[in-house]
């Protein structure tokens, strides 16, 4: 778990880092004036234009930078100051401060539901006087905020800050005030707030701090001080009316500036008594009592304290020494209860030490054991363990399996705790309402052999509880706890199950249900007077009570649950005739709030990205969810290797690939489950480089008029099956280089229209999503014209025709392409007069589908198809026709995923 923790923390921290250099100061919201609540951080910003969002629980607030707006926020250098003004309880809530969109702060912001039934009141106080301010609030609270002239006061020199015990009054104390001290003050609890003003007079010269009585002990020093509001004023000291002067054996007197002490070194019984001290007409009194009380030696105290341990049915000896005046009282308890002498109980007494003798102690007396000594000038008390050890544990609690006007019926189970030996019976006793004796119900040397009893000794319409005991071979051990309160009488028939139970709502720790009261059947089912409400965790089989006593409502809260842990949840309503069948949830709940299946929070996400090999790639992913989901990445339908991270935190999945490989080329897919719903999205991640140019280019001539060119596949070919060849031509005509055929998947291109006496060159470069590679160059073709001596001859007319029926030169070949890439597809066909051309795919004409482009030049056809998909799978023919007949070739494609 911690690492899990140190892992978020890392990746929150580098998220921050991108455009945050420091972070530091963070301070959480709190009430800072009246009406107004404020939070603040110190933060450099790397980039001093990046754009600050606040939210309020998740939906955004706008803010500007005047103080008299709702939110504001003021940057004074580095610091950056949130304010909320006129505060209401809907202002309650989780605050959050984001830099383009990276989470800095969060502060949770709860206004407590409290009011002054007291306010403070007006305050009029001396010069070098102290002042106090008192308000008493409806609801208790650790602490509230002081105000004075609107600047927040903190405990320290000049101030004190008190709260009662009960945390309902609260106090403001203004330490020795001067005149620059007066003015108004306020007490801000939660959203309320009331003032009252401090008026400071001057009163002359006065006593700023006059004496207190105190309670010396025998032995130790004591000292009485008191202050004047001058240094230049001398005074005299009384005791018991009689003035005082600095003695050896007396008390010492002493001036420092204002200050004016007396001090007793040793204090004895006669220094009790009433002192005063008199100046410049002013007294000050104080009683002084020298007390006695117990006092005990540490060590000694230490060597009482440690637990005395024995077996059942020896002795145990408890004794200590103490100091103190007497009378003193001694009492010594057993689990706070008083003992006495008696016949297995010896206690001895002395003015200094006690001691205590238990004879043949049971298991029974295992607990505390307590020295309590008192006087009149205080108690002081002692406390040790007494361990017992070989007797059983407790049985079950006892159940009523079913109670009648004569007879109540109770089973148990067993102690899983034995003392080392087989249980030989059970001692059972009963107890009635109101009273706090137990009687036997078995007699003492009958104990119950079996685990269950009917008690007949019961009186009809009176309530009572019951408790077990086992007995093994050192004897009867603890009793369990109480049964239930069970009346004996005739039983009425237990409630029917309850109607439409059902969450009303969940947190993380919590779990709110409601339900509707069992309907009454009369010799059936009687109506309910209460209900129980069990949990399970998943993990367990046992059933556990979440209210010990019956509700009579029909809502209630269950808390205190484990965070995402899995629990079954019934409700069973109970009567005086027992437990109704419980209700049971139809599935089991997981504690969290309203589950939300995840969806992916971004508008525009990206579905293909190319990226350089040794180059670094990042695909964040946002999404929302509840609970958080289980994040799963594939690439190609397989989990991603160690070498890839992927880093996820609330809200937020990260893919990182530190040095991409052109083996990371893929489909890369994320799978958000949680309960509730599974959502996926795929993104194609194309590492590639500039391709590496073709081999040698080779010329051929196949018809008159066109050239061939054939070129030895780039190595690259195999790697990345989206590089394509472009072809480019220059003739001795233009001189300049020309793209003639771009996005050819295979190794040869046909040119056309090839004029017999011009000079060619062609090019050819391997592309891909990076770029071009560097060409490879043909040699030079040249059809030389033949110049041949014209000779007429004039041979007998004869009918002679050119016309031919058509043929494919060049037929179709087998294509297997990529789904969403290009496909080009070429033959070459011949025939006079020129043959009509028409394209099929799976016997259908496709030459007037728009989603192919046709060509048909100087007898080179060709069909391209822009992004081919699974549609696009199939048989493809071409069929060319003129008067003398027809030729036909067909191939196939293969489209694959990728």
């Amino acid at each position: 778990m911690l690492k899990k923790l140190k892992e978020k923390k890392k990746e929150r921290e580098e998220e921050q880092a991108q455009f945050v250099s420091q972070l530091s100061n963070l301070k959480p919201i709190e009430v800072k004036s009246e009406g107004c609540a404020e939070f603040e951080f110190e933060m450099d910003l790397k980039d001093p234009n990046s754009r600050i969002f606040l939210f309020k629980d998740g939906e955004m607030v706008q803010f500007t930078s005047e103080d008299d707006e709702k939110h504001s926020l003021k940057k004074i250098g580095k610091k950056f100051v949130f304010s909320v003004k006129d505060l209401l309880p809907e202002d309650a809530g989780l605050y959050q401060v984001d830099v383009e969109g990276v989470n800095i702060f969060s502060t949770d912001f709860k206004i407590p539901p409290v009011d002054f039934l007291v306010k403070i009141q007006e305050v009029k106080a001396c010069e070098r006087e102290d002042a106090v301010f008192e308000c008493v609030l409806s609801q208790p609270m650790e602490k509230i905020n002081w105000m004075g002239k609107n600047v927040p006061l903190v405990q320290g020199e000049k101030y004190d800050i008190e709260v009662s015990e009960d945390k309902l009054i609260h106090k403001l104390v203004v330490k020795d005030c001067l005149q620059l001290d007066k003015g108004i003050y306020a007490a801000v609890a939660g959203i309320k707030s009331c003032n009252a003003w401090l008026v400071v007079e001057d009163p002359g010269v006065h006593f700023t701090c006059g004496l207190s009585d105190i309670n010396a002990v025998m032995g130790q020093s004591a000292e009485l001080v008191c202050k004047l509001s001058s240094e230049n004023c001398d005074g005299v000291w009384y005791k018991d009316g009689e003035e005082l002067t600095s003695e050896e054996d007396g008390p010492t007197l002493v001036k420092d500036g204002a200050y004016h002490k007396l001090i007793i070194t040793k204090c004895a019984e006669e220094d009790s008594g009433k002192y005063r001290f008199e100046a410049d007409g002013r007294k000050t009194e104080a009683i002084v009592i020298v007390e006695d009380p117990p006092r005990i030696d540490p060590d000694e105290l230490a060597k009482f304290s440690e637990p005395v341990i024995i077996k059942t049915g020896q002795s145990a000896t408890f004794k200590l020494t103490f100091v103190g005046r007497e009378p003193m009282k001694i009492q010594w308890y057993s689990e706070d209860e008083e003992l006495f002498d008696e016949t297995n109980i010896k206690l001895e007494k002395s003015s200094s030490h006690s001691r205590l003798l238990l004879n043949k102690c049971q298991r029974k007396q295992t607990g505390e054991i307590k020295l309590k000594l008192k006087n009149e000038f205080g108690t002081i008390e002692a406390l040790s363990q007494l361990i017992v050890i070989a007797y059983p544990g407790p049985p079950s609690t006892p159940k009523v399996v079913s109670a009648f006007s004569d007879c109540i019926n109770l089973s148990w189970c067993p102690p899983t705790n034995t003392g080392g030996t087989n249980i030989a019976g059970y001692n059972l006793e009963k107890r009635k309402r109101g009273s706090n004796l137990w009687g036997p119900v078995n007699p003492p040397d009958e104990p119950i052999k079996e685990k269950q009893y009917p008690v007949k000794d019961v009186v009809e319409g009176i309530e009572y509880e019951f408790r077990v005991s086992a007995i093994n071979f050192s004897g009867a051990g603890e009793p369990s706890t109480p049964s239930e309160f069970v009346f004996a009488r005739d039983p009425k028939k237990p409630p029917g199950k309850v109607i439409d139970l059902k969450v009303t709502d969940s947190t993380y720790t919590s779990l709110s249900l409601g339900w509707t009261k069992p309907k009454e059947e009369e010799g059936v089912q009687d109506e309910a007077k209460g209900y129980y409400v069990e949990i399970r965790p998943a993990e367990m089989t046992e059933w556990a009570r979440s209210n010990s006593n019956a509700i009579t409502t029909t809502s209630f809260t269950i808390i205190g649950l484990k965070s995402m842990a899995m629990y079954w949840v019934r409700v069973s309503a109970t009567n005086e005739g027992g437990d109704g069948e419980p209700q049971n949830l139809d599935n089991y709940i997981i504690a969290m709030p309203p589950p939300v299946r995840p969806t992916f929070t971004d508008r525009k996400m990206k579905s293909f990205m190319v990226v350089r090999a040794g180059n670094s790639t990042r695909v964040n992913i946002n999404f929302q969810a509840s609970p958080m989901p289980k994040i799963t990445w594939l690439k190609d339908g397989t989990p991603v290797s160690k070498r890839i991270t992927a880093i996820n935190a609330e809200g937020t999945s990260q893919l990182l690939i530190p040095s991409s490989e052109r083996s990371d080329t893929g489909i890369y897919t994320i799978i958000l489950k949680n309960i509730v719903g599974q959502e996926t999205f795929s993104i194609e991640i194309r590492v590639t480089d500039d391709p590496k140019p073709p081999g040698p280019v080779e010329l051929e001539q196949n018809v008159p008029g066109t050239v061939t060119v054939s070129w030895t596949p780039s190595p690259d070919e195999k790697r990345d099956d989206r590089l394509h060849y472009v072809v480019m031509k220059r003739d001795s005509a233009k001189r300049t280089w020309q793209t003639v055929a771009d996005r050819l998947f295979n190794n040869n291109y046909t040119a056309v229209n090839i004029i017999p006496g011009r000079e060619y060159n062609f090019r050819v470069y391997a592309k891909n999503d990076m770029g071009l590679s560097d060409p490879s160059e043909s040699r030079k073709w040249e059809v030389v014209r033949k110049k041949e001596k014209f000779t007429l001859n004039m041979p007998e007319s004869k009918s002679c025709t050119f016309e031919t029926v058509p043929s494919f030169l060049v037929p179709l070949r087998t294509h297997s392409s990529p789904e969403s890439y290009e496909c080009y597809m070429s033959c070459a066909v011949k025939g006079n007069p020129a043959p009509h051309v028409t394209w099929y795919r799976n016997n259908i004409s496709i030459n007037t589908n728009t989603n192919y482009f046709i060509s048909n030049t100087c007898g080179v056809c060709s069909m391209l198809i822009l992004r081919v998909g699974p549609k696009d799978n199939g048989e493809y023919k071409v069929i060319a026709e003129n008067q003398h007949g027809r030729a036909e070739c067909s191939t196939k494609l293969t489209v694959h995923s990728t």
